[in-house]
């Protein structure tokens, strides 16, 4: 009679299929794959364009301060723009400017200032180089050409056309668009009275530099009066003040003369008389007595009225219908 195997082989015996049912198969298995190296993104493509702010149609004044714009259809962080500058046929240093986003929609815009009172032809190229997060981009080219910042009687152009700009911009009332005409040459004569300067009508370099820098500003003396009228008597100029006391309007004029000098006060007009009276004024308005604002034939370039501002006869009308009645003059020294 065979005895059953003791405790611990029983045990192992019993236990052994189990473990071999447990087990994996070696045979056939794969290694886990390796995962795919990373790739960087394609840079984002886009457009590209140059404008020079300040410098319309392509044209500005020597002296002038304008800007370079660059603008891309995209804005993508991190992208810098390189700007250079060919200044009358010498090459500047390349500008890498950083990219920033606009304000209108998802554009990308980089600006750089230019100033020089001496070139006449600018050369603008903006490109997007290779390596950036933006594709790269060729070279746009701008060309902007400079004039010289001077006229004289009869001229026509350009520098007319922003000298004219920069007069009536402060208030003085220039003629015809682009030509040195009569009435553009009093605004200079004005402006040349406001800011202490020469009494003529020469449009030199100084008067575009003046002009440049911000000089020329009227200052009204009697803001609280509203819309009002201000006769300088000692720069000979009139100044029509609108409401708020801005200035709307700047006039070379010719006070009473040392004989019979201009009234000085605060009055209103209290008469207007159109047309033209039996002493040679035209369209004139009254603020005190026989005190008027009128257009006469002769405005010279010193004190010679009988106590009036005289006007030019071709400003006259303007300024008449301007005027109304009730319209507070202010005279001064």
């Amino acid at each position: 009679m065979n005895r059953p195997l003791a405790g611990p082989a029983l045990a192992l015996s019993a236990v052994t299929p189990l473990l071999v049912l447990a087990a994996p198969s070696v045979a056939g298995a794969q290694a886990p794959a390796a995962p795919a190296p990373l790739t960087a993104p394609a840079p984002v493509a886009t457009t590209l364009k140059i404008t020079t702010e300040r410098a319309r149609d392509g044209r500005a004044l020597k002296g002038d301060r304008w800007r370079v714009l660059v603008t891309t259809g995209r804005f993508v962080e991190g992208t810098r723009v390189d700007v250079s500058l060919t200044v009358d046929g010498k090459e500047r240093p390349v500008k890498s400017l950083p990219l920033k986003r606009s304000r209108k929609g998802g554009k990308g815009v980089a600006r750089t200032v230019y100033v020089n009172s001496r070139a006449t032809r600018v050369v603008v190229r903006a490109a997007i180089a290779p390596g950036q997060p933006i594709a790269p981009v060729q070279a746009k080219t701008k060309v902007v050409v400079q004039s010289t910042p001077s006229v004289k009687a009869g001229a026509r152009g350009y520098a007319v056309e922003r000298l004219q700009e920069m007069l009536d911009a402060k208030g003085y009332v220039v003629g015809r668009k682009g030509v040195y005409d009569a009435r553009t040459q009093r605004a200079v004569l004005a402006f040349r009275k406001v800011t202490r300067r020469t009494w003529n009508h020469t449009a030199d370099r100084s008067i575009f530099r003046a002009l440049q820098r911000g000089e020329g500003r009227f200052r009204v003396r009697f803001k609280s009066h509203g819309r009002h009228v201000e006769g300088d008597i000692r720069r000979q100029v009139l100044a029509l003040i609108g409401e708020g006391g801005k200035v709307e309007r700047i006039y070379h004029t010719s006070p009473g003369k040392p004989s019979t000098p201009t009234i000085r006060g605060s009055y209103r007009v209290y008469m207007k008389e159109p047309g033209t009276n039996s002493v040679g004024m035209y369209m004139s308005s009254y603020f005190i007595r026989g005190y008027a604002i009128h257009g006469y034939k002769s405005v010279p370039l010193y004190n010679a009225s009988a106590g009036c501002f005289r006007v030019p006869m071709q400003d006259a009308v303007s300024i008449y219908n301007w005027i109304r009645h009730g319209t507070r003059v202010d005279t001064y020294v």
